[in-house]
């Protein structure tokens, strides 16, 4: 391996290995109140997109050339397993290459055989590690799967389900009294069962793994989900020449995949996070005078909640220069302070911005009245329980908010009194959305723990600071 890709994956391992209670003031971040945010800004490529280029590059025959891949710790563990796995992944310049082995082709040492033990280390990333067990459960591939104390406690069961009747193998017959947790020996198979598996939660994750386990089975592999949840890897396995089919019907969407079809490496270009641009944009709508514009975001339909709901919010967002870029949506969006009002965003809405909550839960803190969300349950198995954390930020905040069942509840008020000490819980997004709210409380906003942000968004604080924003670390 390079050791130029040694070192951007050194510092993802060394604090994958952290425990999650260190709080050291060392590493916290005060934002200060805002005057305006003024200026143009590109936010770092879209997390899921980046996952799944990596990942299906290494399934397709050839050359998949990546320009804009997020080069944060999540995306640097998928490319970390995949080289693993036996991909040749490597960074030119700006641009990731991946030198695909085919479908089923992983794992393999140059004479066909399967390897040793394979020891992964997934880091933070849950993304990472439920995607790939659907890659390595059409392989002949043993592997301890295993992750940071954060992942670890994180259930894996919804994945692991669907994937042991296709024929992943869990050596550990205890493992489903816990939850699938990590760490975890799992052996995959080149004979793969197709199944047809009705979704019982909306989870793109799910719904990813098990059509990259068909990928590798003989047959036809059929997933319904009743709720819509992102499409990213129905899409790309189009735009890499694979066959996928997608329905309809009064029960939900029906994805249909033939197995054994072969995948050819192609150029990605990685629009903007959603979920990046949301912090710069949410800062924008609630200091008064700003007026921003976040070039080249991701406006997949199945990612927009977010914008639609600050939209009934009456925020000023506006989207320009629309264009298409691996069969996706991206655009150019600003944003303006504009007043806004309390809203109740209904559940349905919680798969296109499940994490988007926290950071609109900020902003609900400025606007006029009540914000109801409602079907927040799945926040409750993120990175930390952020349902949990989002409401003891507000609280620690100055801010109303309340949790009944799986809503939360948020009071809006002309002013957030600030001045709490934000328990992180090693969470980028809670921290992110803290330091957004920073800019506008009377007092000073502390975040216990700045690290993890380099999870998704390792530009933020600079990002933030071109536009006017003041962070203080220690």
């Amino acid at each position: 391996m390079a050791t130029a890709l040694r070192e951007l994956w050194r510092f993802s391992s060394d604090y994958s290995r952290k425990e999650p209670k260190t709080r050291l003031m060392a590493h916290s971040l005060t934002a200060k109140r805002a005057t305006s945010l003024q200026g143009n800004i590109e936010v770092p490529g879209d997390k899921s997109i980046s996952h799944r280029a990596l990942i299906l590059g290494a399934l397709a025959n050839g050359r998949t050339a990546i320009d804009g891949l997020l080069e944060a710790e999540d995306v640097l563990a998928t490319a970390r397993v995949v080289s693993q796995l036996g991909a040749e992944v490597s960074k030119v310049d700006d641009q990731w290459i991946v030198l695909g082995r085919g479908v089923g082709g992983l794992g393999l040492d140059d004479g066909g055989n399967s390897g040793d033990t394979l020891a992964l280390d997934f880091g933070n990333s849950g993304t990472s590690a439920r995607l790939l067990m659907g890659v390595i459960a059409g392989h002949e591939i043993t592997a301890t799967l295993d992750g940071d104390a954060s992942l670890r406690k994180r259930p894996m069961g919804r994945v692991i389900k669907p994937l042991i009747e296709m024929g992943l193998q869990i050596s550990d017959a205890s493992a489903a009294d816990t939850g699938y947790r990590l760490p975890l020996d799992v052996r995959g198979t080149g004979n793969l069962l197709p199944i047809e598996y009705r979704l019982p939660v909306a989870s793109a994750q799910v719904k990813s793994a098990i059509l990259l386990a068909g990928l590798h089975a003989a047959g036809e592999t059929r997933v319904m989900e009743p709720t819509h949840t992102r499409d990213h890897t129905e899409r790309m396995l189009r735009h890499m020449g694979g066959h996928v089919s997608v329905e309809d019907g009064p029960e939900g969407r029906l994805i249909s995949l033939d197995g054994r079809q072969e995948l050819t490496g192609r150029p990605i270009t990685v629009p903007g996070d959603p979920s990046s641009a949301a912090f710069p944009i949410a800062a924008a709508l609630m200091v008064p005078g700003s007026q921003i514009t976040v070039r080249n975001v991701l406006c997949n339909p199945l990612r927009t909640g977010l914008f639609q709901t600050l939209i009934e919010m009456g925020a000023d967002i506006r989207f320009e220069n629309e264009i298409e870029m691996a069969g996706e949506e991206v655009a150019d969006i600003s944003a303006s302070y504009f007043p806004l009002k309390g809203v109740e965003v209904p559940a349905s809405r919680a798969a296109s911005m499940i994490d988007e909550y926290p950071i609109l839960s900020v902003i609900a803190s400025m606007a006029e009245g009540e914000t109801i969300m409602r079907g927040l349950d799945e926040l409750r198995v993120k990175e930390s329980d952020r349902l949990a954390s989002t409401l003891a930020g507000l609280k620690a905040s100055g801010i109303e908010a309340r949790i009944d069942g799986d809503d939360l509840i948020v009071s809006g008020a002309a002013s957030v009194p600030g001045g709490g000490m934000i328990a992180t819980e090693m969470d980028h997004r809670i921290a992110m959305s803290f330091l957004v709210l920073g800019l506008v409380s009377e007092k000073p906003v502390i975040i216990d723990d700045r690290r993890m942000i380099a999870t998704s968004f390792p530009e933020f604080e600079t990002l933030m600071g071109d536009l006017g924003a003041e962070f203080i670390p220690g």
